[in-house]
């Protein structure tokens, strides 16, 4: 694994914690360094991360503060 990404996972806790929870990353980051970027988006799809999964966490809490409202009334 090349000292380049071996520093982006050692500063990020996320990419730590989900390398060591799928140490098959570890093969693959070995021999094909260039999968950092496939590595990356399955961290954020896995640990929910993505911009999308935000959105939706933010409409979920929307939706959950509208009940309870309507349920006060």
């Amino acid at each position: 694994m090349s000292l380049e990404i071996q520093f982006k996972i050692k500063n990020n806790p996320n990419y730590l914690r989900y390398l060591r929870e799928n140490s098959y990353w570890y093969k693959e980051l070995n021999r094909n360094p260039a999968s950092f970027a496939l590595f990356e988006e399955k961290m954020r799809e896995d640990y929910h991360l993505r911009p999308v999964d935000r959105f939706s966490r933010i409409i979920d809490s929307i939706d959950m503060l509208q009940t309870v409202l309507s349920s006060l009334k």
